[in-house]
This record gives structure tokens, sequence and C-alpha cells, in this order.
């Protein structure tokens, strides 16, 4: 039985235990409630450190408007981010080209939930989830104690495994008395005030006379600790960013960018122990930084030479001996990942999924080839494109010439734009009997590091937000570890903890990435979410501005929350099931 059954079988036994405790009373005894696997551990201790923490009311205050203006612009943001998706998927279905369904809009993938959505890693998404949820929830009960507001219980999530931490004020104080009944005079009970009290022989509507003396949060203290919790986030997802792109990765650096995908059994390299995913730091006494200058280096080798292939596995250089057997060198050049719409490769005739061999009359042998061949070009450039075509099973069954003339580049000036995306994994067989691949992990991670900068225009907004999701050519970053931390060696302060510095590279992308996006999401303007609260609140605030009617104002501000929340909702499951209803399941 694998790990996954495993923890399948062992979370429905949990299941089963919770029904059975909670049909018998004994989960409510201890005050635990449970929603479907999830249990509610209440308790009132740490509520005396909840007034501590509150002391410095006015600090906290200011923290919060801080936090209330940013949830304006976090809505603001996402509402027109929710309605310019909406827009693109309508268009796409009028000229059809509406995208198939996919993992990009599966429904699992839509909620941040780490197991669900297959983007987001199991370990580092539970540490990330759970610390993303204790802050948002605790930076709510603060507020609450700085306005005076009684926290009744705190306490943790539970599903088999913490989930998260949470706190739980008087909501009667937060938000005013719920509706319960009206009497018969007075059919709409509450709709000024929204109470009436008495037993079912004698009821009574309660003015706001009867209540003034009652403890409410006004608009302005309801507002500072509905914001605190989104303030929490982003505050969170900034020092997490600060360090991630700050000390951790200055404390990295590439080992090279040749990576080892296979080695011919029995061949010399694969006796003195040379094995897949090495990456190849020195040749003899050459460096190696890329597939390129490997294959310069054994270009000018007799068949039958030895050397000495330096080679790192889990960040150790160790040295191996391999022999020349074969002066061949085989390439399947590069992959075109995708074509850009009504660009030169698109117009020349080139597809996706053919793999570029050639480009006048110089071999695409490895990324490195490309880049520079690229890098080189200008505007308007006429190139001779020979590119290889696969059959469904990825055989090569024949190659075709084409004549391309070069666009201005959309971001560089005076540089040529092919209009293709290309994958960074071309093989090249070598003469050791050695296949190797090229990942520029030097450029790659100075891209990395240069996010913060590219803040200042949207286009850095858009690699932040979807750097797990798409990453930097549309393969997603799931973070420093399996192969793509073998590129990758600690030096500097992180050089004595080996792995820990991209254990703590994970942590905080995902820490970060996480509360800025649980932080934007309660931006939206629909309730519940601590935005829609606020969005309702000063509705209502400016409709009674307006009209100086305190039930009508009352009215409108629930009527517009509720068509926001309405719209919110029927916009994610189009996006969801958009592609299905056109495609088909």
């Amino acid at each position: 039985m694998d790990g996954t059954r495993i923890a399948f079988t062992l979370f429905l036994l949990y299941w089963m235990a919770v029904i059975l405790l909670d049909r018998k009373g004994i989960l409510k005894k201890y005050n635990i409630s449970t929603f479907g696997p999830v249990l509610m551990i209440r308790t009132t201790r740490g509520l005396k450190l909840l007034d501590k923490l509150a002391i410095p009311k006015k600090a906290w205050r200011i923290y919060a408007d801080i936090g209330i203006r940013l949830m304006f612009v976090g809505m603001v943001a996402m509402f027109l981010v929710i309605i310019l998706s909406d827009i693109a998927l309508l268009s796409s279905i009028s000229n059809n080209s509406m995208p198939e369904p996919g993992k990009f809009n599966e429904a699992r993938n839509i909620f941040l939930i780490p197991g669900v959505n297959e983007f987001i890693p199991l370990t580092w998404g539970i540490i990330a989830l759970v610390i993303t949820l204790i802050v948002h929830e605790f930076s709510h009960a603060i507020l609450c104690r700085v306005e005076n507001i009684r926290v009744k219980s705190m306490g943790i999530l539970l599903a088999l495994v913490p989930i998260g931490g949470f706190a739980e004020p008087d909501e009667e104080e937060l938000f005013g008395k719920k509706e319960e009944e009206h009497s018969e005079d007075d059919p709409y009970g509450d709709r000024r005030l929204g109470i009436t009290i008495g037993d079912e022989e004698k009821k009574k509507l309660v003015t706001k006379a009867d209540i003034k003396d009652e403890k409410t949060a006004s608009r302005k203290q309801r507002a500072r600790i509905l914001a605190a919790g989104v303030m929490a986030n982003f505050v969170v997802a900034l020092l997490a960013f600060s360090l991630l792109f700050g000390p951790v990765l200055g404390a990295m650096a590439p080992l090279g960018d040749t990576m080892i995908v296979d080695v011919k059994e029995g061949s010399p390299a694969y006796v003195s122990g040379i094995r897949e995913n090495m990456v190849i730091t020195q040749i003899d006494d050459t460096p190696i930084s890329n597939v390129n200058e490997m294959l310069q280096y054994l270009s000018g080798l007799e068949k039958g030479k030895w050397v000495t292939v330096y080679a790192a596995s889990d960040r150790k250089v160790s040295s191996y001996e391999a022999q020349v057997i074969d002066t061949d060198i085989r390439s399947s050049g590069i992959l075109i990942q995708s074509i850009v719409e009504d660009g030169p490769a698109s117009a020349a005739g080139l597809e996706t999924g053919m793999h570029i061999t050639y480009i006048d009359e110089r071999p695409i042998l490895s990324y490195t080839d490309f880049r520079d061949i690229m890098n080189s070009s200008h505007p308007g450039q006429e190139m001779t494109v020979i590119a290889s075509i696969g059959n469904a099973t990825g055989e090569i069954i024949g190659t075709e010439e084409y004549n391309v003339t070069l666009a201005e580049h959309p971001d560089i000036e005076n540089k040529g734009f092919l209009g293709v995306v290309t994958s960074m994994d071309s093989q090249v067989a070598t003469s050791l009997g050695i296949t190797v691949g090229e990942f520029p992990a030097t450029a790659y991670l100075n891209l990395f590091k240069s996010i913060p900068q590219m803040l200042t225009e949207i286009t850095g907004w858009v690699i932040l937000l979807g750097l797990p999701i798409i990453g930097f050519a549309g393969e997603g970053f799931p973070g420093f570890s399996g192969t793509l931390a073998q590129f990758y060696e600690p030096v500097g302060w992180a050089e004595p903890f080996g792995m820990g510095v991209f254990w703590l590279a994970n942590a905080l992308l995902w820490i970060g990435w996480l509360n800025f996006y649980v932080g934007l999401f309660n931006c939206l303007p629909a309730v519940p979410l601590d935005g829609g609260h606020i969005f309702r609140d000063y509705t209502n605030a400016f409709i009674y501005r307006i009209t100086g009617n305190e039930e009508k104002a009352e009215r409108l501000s629930i009527l517009i929350a509720a068509s926001f929340a309405m719209l919110i909702l029927l916009s994610f499951l189009f996006m969801i099931f958009g592609p299905y209803i056109v495609h088909g399941l």
C-alpha cells in the first residue's frame, strides 16, 4: 500500500471517529465543534495574552487604518481582475478561442489547499497555510481587544493534523444583534435596528433608544478589526519575500547549467560512477558552465582519450574518469512549447511541438545556442529555420525549412523577435557516452532575484502572483527542491547549513505567496469575506449620506453587497466550467 492510500485510509478512520464522537455528544462536552472532518477546538487560555498584546492601542489603530486603505486597493484590484477575466472568457467564446479544460482551470486548483491544489506542495503548503490562518485570525483578535470587543475563545482547527488557528469574537458586539423575530404590528421587524425580544405571547420591538447603551462596534472600529487580518497577511508576505529575495537568495550560487540526463550503460563513464541528475562543473582543468562549453572542449579530443569529469550530486562535487568513445554529437534541438499568435514564427508556418535544429545553418544543440543567436538578432532580419517534426510518440519523422522575418522584440529595443516559447530541456548525446541537458541556472537565479525591481510595472506583479503556477516560461516554480536544487549550492553565511538554506527558501516562498494571495482574496467585496463586510458597511454609510434614510441605506447596501457576492461567485464558476461548457467534459 503506497503512502497516498495509507494517508487516505487514516483520514477516513479519523473522520469516522469524529462522526461517532459527535453523535455521542462527547465533542460538545469539551466545547469542540465539527465542520465535516474539521474540528474547531476552543479554549479560553491565552485571552489574557491578547489584552497584553493590545496595550499599544494607538499603534494598533494606525496599523489597522493602513490595513483599511490597503484593503480598498486590493478590493478594486481583485474585482478588476475578475471582471477582466470574465470579459476575456466571453470574448474567447465569440471568437472560438476558449481554452480547453486543463489544470489551470480545474476546480481543485482554484482553492489554495495543500494536497488538493496540484501547484502547492503538501509539506510547505501546510506550513504556509497554518501560519497564514494564525496571523490572520489572531490579528483580528488583537484588534478586537484594542476596540474593547470581547473575544469569546481561541483555538485550533484540526483535520487529522492542525490546519490553522482561529479567534472567536463576540459577533453581537462586532456586528450588532441579529434579526430573530418581529411583531405583528411591525412586519419588517429589524429593518431599522433588526431585533425584537420577548417570548411567543409578548413581543416588543426594540428601538434605537432601547439599545443605545448596548456595546456594539462602530463602523470604524469594525473596519479596523476586519482589515487587521488582511493587513497581517500583507505584512507577513512582505517580511517573507524580503528575506527570500534578499539574504536567502543571495546565499545561493549556481553549480553549473549542464545536467546529465542519461549515461550509456557499460560505458567507462557509467563504470566510474557517473549517473543521471549529476551536474557537470568541470572537465580536466576546464570549468564547464553550459553545454556549449562542454561540447567545445570535447570536440578537440580523439577517440580513446581519457578525461576527468567533475560532477556534483547533492551539491557534493566528485571526480570520475570517462573515455571518448564516439566523436558523433547528436542533439534533438530545442522544443517549441508554444507559438505567439500572429508572430513571425506563426506566419512562417512553425508549429508547437517542433524542434528547432538549425538557424542560418548554425546547429542548435542547446538553449545557449538559440539564446546567443537571438540576442545578436535585429528587427527585419531574415532567418532560415530548420525544424524537425515528430509523431505522436515523439519520434522524428522529418525536417522542414522555414523562412522567417523577425519582428521588433516587444520588451527589448533593436532586438529581433521570433515569436516562440522554447523549452530549456534540450538533450545532447556527447562523445563520452553521456547525454546532457541544459538548464540556465545562473540566468534563472538572476531573474528570480530581479523580481522586486520588476514590481514597479504590472509585469512584475503578474510574475510574482503566478510564480508557482506559471513560473517564468509556463513551467511553474515549485520551489528549490528536487532536481532544481541540484543546480545550486549554499555560499557565504548559509554554507554551514547545507540543505537548510533551500528549506528556508521554500518555506519563505510559500509563506509569502499564500499570505499575499489569502490577503488579496479576503479583500474581495463579497460577504462573508472581510472585504465584503467592509464594502457593505461603507456602502451603507455612503447611501445614508445621500438619502438620509437609514432603512433605505440598510436595504440598498445589503442588496448591492449581495449582488457583488453573487457576481463574484458566478465569475469563479464561469472560470471553472466555461471551458467544459464549450469543449465538453
